[in-house]
């Protein structure tokens, strides 16, 4: 298990390496100079904690390139993931051959925090079938890595299944952010309160919610505003998962110079949220919940597999322009240029892949019809 000496020198935030900065959105062209900058800074500020993911496109490479062959090995922490589901790979040969190319892309040596990536209803049999679970604990006895984990999309109930059936999981990733703490769907509280109960470190993923709590609709703004007005919208959103004592890091996905700059500025030196901070979060929170929206993150999950090359999540933040900002001709605009690259909404043929792919469980195919009626 992480040994409690281990769990005080990490530093509460940690990097998410699934937003790079990029060169070009259109190729996919990660910023190299500008990622070994926020690399530098992030070092500097004395946070230790890289999270990337086999399926993270480029981000393995960036982060050898940027991490691994700039700094000693044992100044950082390296965490990755190995991903079992059917859009991800065929059978268990093909699942244990992503860990090789992980470590051969990040030329790490050994990782010290690795999940089973994503689980699911829709895919815990795989990794049990694939006996992924039994192979992490080879990987660790082999020192390939150091501690072992998952990431979590689903119900408590199976959240309590999963760590009853496997109580030698050392923690657990979970989507934590205050818009989503009470979330039917998302479950953030009750999912928390089972890794409680089991004893487990959280880490948490998705704090600012694919970047919606950065710039919050006008109400829920003007609340967190009016508490601090030299505050950033994201810094409320990040302290909130910081401060829950289960809590090991708080990941967040900085994709540029400006955004690590703020997040430094508050994470250097965490200040918990005291008492007063906790009911301007639950007036945020309030103003949040009456706002309709889709409550797509953007981690791109539902778009490799797309037969009809339908950039989803740019869909939906162009919707949610309307649907949040009331910002309809803006909304119009974005989408046009998302199409400009890729499917149309309308062009959905209803095959269920996204759907299947997608962590949040989202009904992308009845949200699809929804963008076509109102801006097509």
């Amino acid at each position: 298990m992480i040994e409690e000496t281990e769990l005080k020198q990490i530093a509460k935030l940690g990097f998410g390496l699934m937003r790079l900065p990029m060169v070009d959105a259109d190729t996919n062209e990660i910023d190299m100079e500008q990622m070994k900058i926020m690399v530098d800074m992030f070092l500097n500020a004395g946070m230790k904690y890289f999270d990337t993911a086999f399926v993270y496109e480029g981000s393995e490479e960036a982060a050898r390139k940027a991490l691994v062959e700039r700094y000693p090995r044992e100044s950082f922490y390296l965490a990755s993931k190995i991903n079992a589901g059917s859009w991800c790979c065929r059978n268990a040969e093909e699942a244990r051959a992503e860990f090789k190319t992980s470590l051969e892309r990040t030329g790490a040596g050994y990782f010290d925090f690795y999940l089973l990536h994503a689980l699911s209803k829709d895919n815990v049999m795989l990794y049990e079938q694939y006996g992924i679970w039994d192979y992490v604990r080879q990987l660790k006895s082999e020192g390939l890595i150091r501690h072992y984990g998952f990431s979590f999309h689903d119900r408590p109930e199976l959240l309590e299944q999963i760590l009853t059936d496997h109580p030698d999981v050392e923690f657990v990733q979970l989507q934590l952010n205050y818009a989503d703490w009470e979330s039917p769907s998302i479950a953030s509280r009750s999912n928390y309160e089972v890794c409680v109960k089991h004893g487990k470190p959280v880490v948490v993923m998705e704090p600012i919610k694919g970047g919606t709590l950065a710039n919050p609709p006008k109400p829920v703004a003007e609340v967190l505003k009016g508490k601090d007005a030299q505050a950033s919208c994201s810094s409320w959103a990040v302290r909130f998962a910081a401060s829950l004592p289960q809590v090991m890091v708080v990941l967040s996905g900085m994709s540029n110079i400006e955004q690590m700059k703020d997040n430094l500025s508050y994470m250097k030196q965490f200040r918990p949220l005291n008492e007063e901070d906790k009911i301007t979060v639950q007036e945020a929170q309030t103003a949040l919940s009456l706002i309709p929206s889709i409550p797509c993150t953007g981690c791109c999950y539902c778009v490799g597999g797309c037969p009809v090359k339908i950039n989803i999540p740019q869909i939906f933040s162009s919707m949610n322009q309307y649907m949040i900002y009331d910002r309809l001709n803006i909304a119009k605009d974005s989408y046009a240029d998302c199409i400009s690259h890729g499917g149309r909404a309308s062009d959905c043929i209803g095959c269920g892949q996204c759907e299947d792919a997608c962590p949040q469980h989202l009904p992308i195919r009845n949200h699809l019809k929804k963008c076509a009626e109102t801006l097509e």
